[in-house]
Formats: structure tokens, sequence, C-alpha cells
């Protein structure tokens, strides 16, 4: 899926496991089949997983973000009620693998790739739920750090302009380009950043039953605009259960509305990025920006 991406093994694993957490050496593991891009899976005994970042980067900067996801997922801890993964342990480079990776806890249900919430009335109740949860976190005085998603619109045409540039044989450019014209300009009703789990697309998110069951891949939670989060209405919501969420949150319109900027802006760059390597998150991409098209289809 990228550029420099490493491949590892059970084998590896278990060699890792076996030389720096030796009370789980006796514990079966077992690769996890993931649509993921960031990091391998590895299931340790039934309670652990493994997650074994992919891309080789700086070590002290691969090694910040492995603690600092941590660090997100101790915050998150107690302030829902929706299951979170809870750090266990932080790897350090050894034998076959030569970057740092953590451990934490496994939690049971299916993804949404897989188990399609989209029509679910209780699920977008859940998941209204959930992103008041975190709202209500203290930032601390925290903001946002700049440059990333979650700040201004705007900082992203060029990669929007890249992903228009590669998409014209998947989609209806002229478009999106209207719309994403028509959004990137729009301001924040709420100047104040607050705490979003930041990347709630359907990989990150469990799903049993047609409800939420927990959560994922705290990487992203941080400050950033309230309406970051809305992403889920578009990547994971059809319109009833969408409109359910957005009055659970009492969304005005143009907060919904970077919501749906938000969501395009990653959308668009996962449709052609990943049409290759990643088809079923190219696709998830695809079904986001019909859902936008859609809606803001005049007739």
């Amino acid at each position: 899926m990228h550029s420099g991406e490493r491949t590892v093994s059970v084998e590896t694993v278990r060699r890792l496991v076996y030389e720096q957490f030796p009370d789980w050496s006796d514990l079966p593991i077992k690769e996890v089949a993931s649509h993921g891009t960031v990091n391998a899976l590895f299931r340790i005994g039934d309670r652990l997983v493994a997650r074994l970042p992919l891309v080789a980067r700086d070590i002290d900067v691969l090694r910040r973000h492995v603690e600092s996801e941590a660090r997100s997922a101790r915050e998150l801890l107690g302030n829902t009620r929706f299951p979170t993964p809870v750090p266990v342990g932080l790897g350090e480079p050894g034998d076959g693998y030569p970057l740092p990776w953590s451990v934490q806890t496994w939690l049971p249900g299916t993804v949404a790739y897989d188990a399609d919430p989209g029509e679910s009335v209780e699920f977008a109740h859940d998941m209204a739920e959930f992103i008041r949860d975190v709202r209500a976190i203290d930032t601390h005085g925290r903001k946002h750090r700049g440059g990333g998603r979650g700040g201004d619109l705007r900082f992203h045409d060029e990669w929007v302009e890249t992903g228009f540039q590669r998409s014209e044989q998947f989609l209806d450019v002229p478009r999106l380009r209207r719309t994403w014209n028509d959004l990137r300009e729009l301001p924040r009703t709420d100047p104040a950043d607050v705490i979003n789990h930041g990347d709630l697309t359907p990989g990150n998110v469990l799903v049993s039953n047609g409800r939420l069951a927990g959560v994922i891949d705290l990487g992203s939670l941080g400050p950033a605009d309230p309406a970051l989060d809305l992403v889920s209405a578009w990547h994971l919501l059809e319109a009833g259960p969408r409109q359910v969420l957005r009055t659970d949150l009492q969304c005005d319109d143009i907060e919904w509305a970077r919501g749906k900027a938000w969501a395009l802006e990653q959308a668009l760059g996962v449709v052609w990025y990943y049409a290759g390597s990643n088809p079923t998150l190219s696709a998830m991409g695809q079904r986001t920006l019909e859902r936008i098209m859609a809606a803001s289809d005049p007739s």
C-alpha cells in the first residue's frame, strides 16, 4: 500500500514477544486480517493485540507517535461507555523488526466494513453519544497543531487538487470540485477546539448486532475543529440515521457542512491512493463521496 512498506510475520512477532514480554511467550500468536493501512495486527492470546507499524520512519518520531497513542488511549478511558483499547505495553526494535511497536487490549466486535451499520438508527444514536463523550474531554488548553485534518480546510487545497487530478477515471470530478469550492471557505461557528477521535472511518469502528461495540485506533485523538468527527456521518451512515446523528448533536448548518468537507477531503484521497492496493478502502471513499453528492443534489 505504501512505498517501503514492511512485511511482518507471525514468527517475527513471536520472537519479539519472547524477548520483550516473556510472561506472554506461551500464548498463541496469530495474524489479524485487516483493511488497515498503518499497522500489522497480531492477536496475542485472547485478550491482547500487537500493533506493528508497516512503514519505516525516523525511529524517534515513530516512538513518540506510539507513546502518544498510548497516552490518548489512557485519556479516553472512563470518558465513554463504549469500549476503547487499553494500552498494555510498548515494544522496542528487536530481532527481525527495527521499529517501536505496541500492545493493547483486544476488543470484540466486527469492523464496520464487514458489519455495515449504515441503516441502523440505534447505531447513529450510539455514534452521537460517543462523539459527545469525546468532545466533553478537557483539552487542558491544547489547540490543534495546524497543518493536518481538523484545522483550516483551505490548507488541504493542494492535496484535494491532487485527488481531483488522479480521480478522473473514478469520479465526477467537476461536481466534486464545485462542492469543495463551496465548502472550503465555510467559517467555524465555534472557534474553540474540542477533543476529536480524528479518524472515525469504518475500519476504526466495531459493530455488534447493529450497535456500536467499540472504537479503536486512537492515534489521531486530540483537539481539533468540532466538526471533524462528523466525518462519521458520511463514512458510516445512510440518510435517515445520518439525520438522527445530526439531531442528537444539534449541529447547525455550517458545522454540518464543515463535517461534510472533512469527509470529502479524506474520502477523495483514499479513492485513488488505494485503488490498486486496498480496494475495500478505495470503495469506502467512493461510497462516502456518493453520499455527499446525493445530499448536495438540489433535486
